[in-house]
């Protein structure tokens, strides 16, 4: 026998009678408070500060979010290798947030209320970064979007993998090149 408590727990009957609370095998916060409330630029860095606090080391803000893409940065001091240039760990985080932030842009833009996963990720690195740290998620194609959208409220999870890139010293040659496959669930 099961009552709601507010939460994701139940009432159970025990051989002493009621009262033993017991948490579901899902218990966890409600899903709000895992979305970001504002997508706006200052909105999507807080919310990053607040929820994954390697942001706040990382010192990463959102410069960028708008319908083509997001674009996240981060100075080079604090993610910085013993070589003086960026640290490998935080090439592959900025771009895995980047992709984060542009799954949650696209449910909250749909008036949805999900968590977003990372399933899968690679990278490739193909030069050192030796200034600040920029990455770009490019924003799914209204079709990806829609399938994405579709297959969200039916089966109540979807995945859709996503690119970024962390800009590199010249233009068109990005220094990270990165893909993952992401999974919301509603």
């Amino acid at each position: 026998m099961a009552a709601s408590m507010g939460t994701d727990t139940a009432v159970a009957m025990s051989d002493k009678g009621l009262g033993e609370t017991q948490p579901t095998p899902y218990e966890r916060p409600r899903m709000s408070q895992h979305v970001p409330a504002s997508l706006s630029a200052q909105g999507l860095t807080a919310f990053l500060h607040e929820q994954i606090p390697l942001t706040r080391a990382m010192e990463l803000r959102c410069v960028e979010n708008n319908a083509e893409r997001l674009v996240l940065e981060a100075p080079l001091a604090p993610n910085r290798n013993h070589l003086g240039t960026a640290f490998g760990g935080s090439l592959h985080a900025l771009p895995t947030l980047a992709c984060y932030g542009t799954l949650w842009a696209v449910l909250r833009e749909a008036g949805l209320d999900g968590h977003v996963v990372v399933k899968r990720t690679d990278a490739a690195y193909h030069a050192p970064v030796t200034g600040k740290l920029r990455a770009v998620c490019e924003r799914p194609s209204a079709a990806e979007s829609v399938a994405f959208l579709t297959q969200l409220k039916r089966h109540g999870k979807a995945r859709m993998e996503l690119e970024a890139i962390v800009e590199g010293a010249e233009p068109g040659n990005p220094a990270v090149k990165f893909s993952g496959s992401f999974v919301a669930v509603v």
